[in-house]
Order: structure tokens, then sequence, then C-alpha cells
């Protein structure tokens, strides 16, 4: 039997079907020409004026950053079952997550940041991304292996001196096509030796870190969608970033 829905989500709830009648439903026929132009001008991986004009008035309604599980440096946080309803809303409209800062990935990578990050983490990454104005990359698939069991990870992550040396190969790493995308959450193996699944962690690298050899062209997905995700396969040799950079 389900939970009732709590009044604080029931608020919510009634706030959410209002923005989505008045600013979302009557543009969505907006946003996808906006997509059909970056199409014709040989790039669709743009940011979309449409959500950036909705993005603070999204805030004004109280619609922000709902998906923080708990307390954030004064920032109330909300349950996952007080959320799932609103996940339900903005569902609707495959776009409408990041007008309320709600989209993945950056919604996983700032409750890890949030959860294990450092203060000086949090400063640099969490709060830009808590305030919409950059995006973040998930990189943990890999091509050669069945990468949705983490064992199977063969990216590595070894410590020298000051610094973490990544190698690897990432692809259909969600996040990273977008423009605005400057710090990824890589997956990787730090102790081989360690028990089977004790031997990954997770570390923040910057997307402009040296070594990095590029994005390859945006992968495709085979299903029947307008909108653009924004997955892409990377390559690092011997990348390096500072010591002061470990997510977990």
């Amino acid at each position: 039997m389900f939970a009732e829905t709590s009044p604080k989500t029931l608020e919510l709830l009634q706030r959410l079907r209002q923005f989505f009648d008045e600013h979302i439903y009557p543009n969505e026929e907006r946003y996808y020409r906006e997509m059909d132009a970056f199409r014709r001008q040989g790039n669709a991986w743009q940011v979309s004026p449409l959500i950036e004009e909705l993005k603070p008035l999204a805030r004004a309604a109280g619609l922000w950053n709902m998906f923080l599980p708990h307390d954030h440096r004064g920032v109330p946080g909300i349950s996952n079952l007080d959320y799932a309803p609103l996940c339900e809303v903005m569902g609707r409209v495959s776009w409408s997550g990041e007008v309320f800062n709600c989209s993945a990935p950056d919604t996983g990578n700032m409750e890890t940041i949030e959860r294990y990050g450092t203060e000086a983490q949090k400063d640099q990454w969490l709060e830009p991304l808590l305030a919409g104005e950059i995006r973040s990359g998930f990189l943990m698939t890999e091509p050669a292996v069945a990468s949705s069991d983490a064992t199977n990870i063969q990216c590595t992550i070894r410590r020298e001196g000051d610094e973490y040396v990544i190698n690897g190969r990432k692809w259909f790493s969600s996040g990273a096509g977008s423009p605005r995308c400057t710090i990824f959450i890589i997956m990787g193996k730090t102790d081989p030796g360690a028990p089977r699944h004790a031997q990954q962690s997770m570390v923040l690298v910057p997307r402009d870190t040296a070594g990095r050899h590029g994005a390859a062209a945006p992968l495709g997905v085979r299903l029947r969608r307008r909108t653009p995700r924004p997955h892409g396969g990377l390559v690092g040799e011997r990348a390096r970033t500072g010591g002061q950079h470990p997510a977990r």
C-alpha cells in the first residue's frame, strides 16, 4: 500500500503543476524548434535559451533543487518519498528537469559531492552546480566490459605523489556533451588487490585536466527522440588530477 502524500509534497505538487501549465506545456513546441535550429547549424549540443529563461522563474516559484535529500548549508532537503511524485510530473516533458535544476546526471553528482566532498570541493563545484551555472558528467561505462557491474571496471586511478593518474576509456558518459560541463566524476579501480567489491573509487576531474584526449563524437541511442542527450565517448591516457580531488 502506498504511503499518503505529505502536506509538503502536496503543496509543491500544486505549484509544480501550475508552473507546467503556465510555462512548460505552452513552450514544448518552442523547445523543439530551438533543437531543430541547432541541428541545422550543425551542433545540437547548445544551451537552450528557453531553459535559461525559465530557470529564474522556477527559482522564484520555490521549485529549485527539489532533489536534495537532506539539509545543505541551511537549505532544507526532501525525502525520496516526497520527491517521487514531483519526478512523475517532471517526467511528462523530457527536458523539464533542467528548468528546476533536477536533471541527471547533475542530481546524483551533486548528492555525491554533498555527501563525500570536502568543503573546498563543495565551494568549487557543488555551489555552482546547485546554482545551475555549470553542469557535470558521470563517467562509469566502458566499451570493453559490462560496466553496469562496477566490479568489471578497467579504468585505473593510481596515486603518484600529490596527484592521481587516470588511465582508461569511457563511453556513454552522461553529461559529457553539454557545453557547460566543467567537472567529471570518474569511476575507476584504485585498489585492484582489495576484495572485489572494494576495489573501486570515484574521483573529481575538471574537464580541462591535462592528458584527457578529447571527446569522441556524441553517441546516439536508437530511440525516437528529438531531444539531444549529452552522452559522449572519452579517452583518458595518463590524465593527472590534483590529490585534493577524490570524491570518495
